[in-house]
């Protein structure tokens, strides 16, 4: 019996350590607005079952026109924020922070100062979605999510998405990932054009 996560990555949003858990008003930028619209009915008609998603604003906000057109809730959990690799109280130099990400894929224990590793990030994300794998068996649920996050849930599964794959994800970005259990099977991308298959 087939399980499909779709991660719907979060749509153009401006950064703000005050946006991600404030409430009020919209945090998406006007594209990011429109392509989160897109998304969804890209998604109405995949006989989505649960929608769920990262507690930050961006990410409930991308699968929001979602949730309204199949009159669903958005279940939120904060296991699945995204992954700070350095302390968000100080700017990292956008170089070093690349180098940085590169290299927790390589050493899954390394993270910059008062950040999170890929080890920690799996640790608190695994349980949610191997819950949600086994809660909804056979069902389609729909994950708000973030580009660093999902690349870390789906390494996991399969050590091929790493750095290069985090790297060439684009804002918003849909994967459908076809579980039998706890076993990755297919993965295709479904933004912003068409279906392309990723692994089989």
């Amino acid at each position: 019996m087939q399980t499909y996560l779709y991660f719907v990555r979060h749509a153009v949003a401006p950064f703000s350590v005050e946006l991600e858990r404030g409430a009020g008003g919209s945090h998406l930028s006007e594209q990011g607005k429109s392509d989160a619209r897109r998304a969804a009915e890209l998604l109405m008609n995949e006989g989505i079952d649960v929608i769920v998603s990262s507690s930050y604003f961006r990410a409930v906000e991308t699968v929001a026109p979602l949730a309204e057109l199949l009159r669903k809730e958005i279940v939120r959990y904060d296991e699945l924020v995204e992954r700070p690799i350095a302390s968000l109280n100080y700017a990292v130099p956008e170089e070093q922070l690349l180098a940085a990400i590169e290299k927790s894929f390589a050493d899954i224990d390394f993270c910059l100062p008062e950040g999170e590793t890929t080890r920690e990030a799996q640790e608190r994300a695994l349980p949610v979605i191997l819950r949600l794998l086994s809660d909804y068996k056979g069902r389609k649920i729909a994950i708000g999510t973030h580009g660093n996050i999902m690349t870390i849930i789906m390494n996991y599964f399969d050590s091929r998405y790493g750095f290069a794959f985090w790297q060439q994800t684009s804002k918003p970005d849909i994967y459908r990932l076809e579980f039998e259990g706890t076993e990755l099977r297919r993965v295709e991308r479904l933004w912003p054009d068409g279906r392309s298959i990723l692994r089989e």
